[in-house]
């Protein structure tokens, strides 16, 4: 029997400096983070030292973009991304990073970005 299973973290909101544009660079507008995990499949019952916990999942989007200003939302999604991959017991993970108040000619509710890692087996 195979089993897997993900962890998810929806919505998380944040207030970042993203983008190029100068006002982008000076005053923090709002971010929505998705972010889910596939840990590495346990061998036996799930065991607390096996777990991903997911509060460190939240720390980590938090340090990432604390870290801004950042250039693009694409650099945002991959440094989760990867800071994820390297959390430990986590063979995929998938990042989407939203931005709600994006400049564009005509209405749009946000422009996304998701980067998507999977460990090689």
């Amino acid at each position: 029997m195979r089993s897997e299973y993900a962890i998810s973290l929806r919505g998380l909101r944040f207030h970042a400096r993203v983008g190029i544009l100068p006002h982008e660079r000076e005053l923090p507008q709002p971010i929505e983070i998705d972010v889910t995990v596939w840990p590495q499949p346990p061998h036996d019952v799930p065991t607390m030292g096996k777990l991903l916990d997911y509060r460190s999942l939240y720390d980590l989007v938090a340090k990432v973009i604390g870290e801004g200003p950042i250039d693009y939302l694409e650099g945002l999604a991959l440094a989760i991304a990867e800071g994820a991959m390297d959390a430990g017991n986590v063979r995929r993970v998938r990042v989407a990073a939203r931005k709600p108040h994006v400049v564009l000619p005509g209405p749009a509710a946000h422009a996304e970005v998701v980067a998507d890692l999977t460990r090689d087996a």
